[in-house]
């Protein structure tokens, strides 16, 4: 079963005009982490099944909410290097979200855009990007417990990509 977190708080990140709403997508080969951004606060998230996100684009009733978002996905890179199949795996559930959230705006975000942005380094690794989160959301504080949640309480794995990729867009710092 899947665990959709929904919350509401007041606006914490900086907002490009327009994008009051985002829906941010990290792709994998067979699941996808997303999150949703209102107001500069991640009010949903999940990692789901690729066909479950997919349905819910097409729909146009984003995970609970209807359109429009600016849908904003991470792009794949190619460093050079051999790549294996969930790699393409992945690009081709990009390009079908891509596909299926017309008529919303998409764009495709590289992770070095979000290093870049977060870390001020292409070097960044995960940890660096959750920490730079962490201390722009509040510190420690913004995990919170269950007793107090934080604005970030509940986000875990693939979902800080997500929100990575969705704070670096409305920032204005897409590529």
């Amino acid at each position: 079963m899947t665990r959709i977190a929904a919350r509401s708080a007041g606006p914490l990140v900086a907002r490009r005009a327009g994008a009051a709403r985002i829906l941010a997508i990290d792709p994998g080969p067979v699941r996808s982490a997303w999150l949703r951004l209102d107001e500069g606060v991640p009010s949903a998230f999940a990692i789901q099944p690729n066909e479950d996100v997919l349905a819910a684009c097409r729909s146009g009733h984003l995970f609970g909410l209807f359109m429009p978002y600016v849908v904003v996905i991470e792009q794949i890179e190619s460093f050079g290097m051999a790549v294996g199949r969930e790699v393409f795996e992945t690009v081709h559930w990009s390009g079908r979200f891509t596909e299926a959230a017309d008529p919303s705006p998409v764009v495709q975000l590289p992770r070095r855009a979000v290093k870049l942005h977060l870390c001020k380094s292409a070097r960044a690794k995960d940890a660096n990007i959750r920490q730079a989160l962490l201390d722009r959301f509040g510190g420690s504080a913004a995990k919170g417990t269950k007793a107090a949640p934080g604005p970030l309480y509940g986000i875990a794995n693939d979902v800080w990509s997500a929100l990575a990729i969705a704070v670096t867009y409305a920032d204005g710092a897409a590529a």
